[in-house]
């Protein structure tokens, strides 16, 4: 083994040894640093066969990738493997290193953490070891770490080998760009990284600063849902994409291990949980993505949760319609 492949990374992997926490206790997310695109006569061109997916179930951004990849009809043209949602000193394992139900091995490599596609491509690599990962088999490089663009690539970049029916699918419509745009810039904020914000703070004050705008968005979204079953012209589209993977894992993990419990979703915001609902049951991208064995994996973060004690409820962790 190599002395750059020796050298300790846990700083980057160990989310107990964070270094984005501000001076006043305030969590703030780094940005994400591989950002290319699948473009014809790009350095990434469309290829059936040639991307490869890393997820994890229980993450949120992740798992926009997951419900995306399946709106559109892309299984058979882009693979995946899901890495175990229980993390360890060095990040999210696979299943040679934690074979929790779910889990798989790196299929190309063997690799023991996500964080070794990583060290794979820079040895030197100084960031987070995050999911999801774009995976170009053909290079073995990270095409893109970004979910919100990964779904923008998988919206449109593999059309041409795509039926008829599914390369029409558009989520992010010419149309309606300008309102996704606004409403994903507030609820990224103060929802999607609000949770986050509110759960890893290390004083009152940035929790507060946190939890509160957390639910006055909340509160904005009940009245946009209200008679709705889409967030933009009541037509399906990454916004409700977007939100979906927050507010499913709200009651079941944020409310607990993240200390958002001023109100729950399935009893404190009906058109929410109605919205939620629906998309569950009656569309299979957003079913197949959720698993909420993987999403207890909050509770077995070490740093606000020190026994890793998993509760048993809520029972049942979605209500039927």
């Amino acid at each position: 083994m190599s002395q750059t492949q020796q050298r300790d990374v846990t700083i980057q992997s160990d989310i107990t040894k964070q270094q984005t926490i501000q001076a006043d206790g305030s969590f703030k997310r780094p940005d994400s640093v591989f950002r290319n695109f699948i473009e014809k006569g790009g350095r990434f061109p469309p290829e059936v066969g040639r991307y490869h997916l890393y997820v994890v179930y229980g993450c949120p951004w992740a798992t926009r990738t997951l419900i995306t990849r399946k709106i559109k009809g892309l299984e058979d043209i882009i693979g995946v493997t899901v890495a175990s949602s229980r993390m360890d000193e060095h990040g999210w394992p696979f299943a040679n290193i934690d074979p929790f139900p779910g889990a798989e091995v790196d299929p190309f490599y063997g690799s023991n953490h996500i964080k070794d596609l990583y060290l794979r491509v820079n040895p030197d690599y100084s960031g987070r070891f995050t999911v999801p990962v774009l995976w170009d088999k053909k290079t073995e490089a990270i095409v893109n770490n970004e979910s919100s663009e990964i779904i923008r690539i998988f919206n449109s970049a593999f059309n041409e080998f795509l039926p008829a029916d599914k390369a029409a699918v558009d989520l992010y419509p010419g149309h309606l760009r300008d309102q996704i745009d606004e409403l994903n810039t507030w609820v990224y904020d103060t929802v999607n990284n609000g949770v986050y914000k509110a759960g890893f703070a290390k004083s009152q004050q940035a929790y507060e600063a946190a939890v509160i705008p957390l639910f006055e968005s909340l509160d904005r979204l009940e009245k946009i849902l209200t008679g709705k079953d889409c967030l933009v012209d009541d037509q399906l589209t990454e916004a409700d994409v977007r939100l979906f993977v927050t507010i499913i894992r709200f009651d079941v993990a944020y409310y607990t291990a993240f200390k958002c419990n001023i109100r729950s979703i399935r009893h404190d915001y009906p058109a929410l949980h109605l919205w939620l609902r629906k998309l569950y049951w009656n569309n299979s991208a957003f079913q197949s993505s959720t698993n909420f064995a993987h999403i207890a994996g909050y509770f077995s973060i070490g740093s606000i949760n020190p026994t890793r004690i998993v509760p048993l409820g809520p029972l049942p962790p979605i209500e039927p319609l």
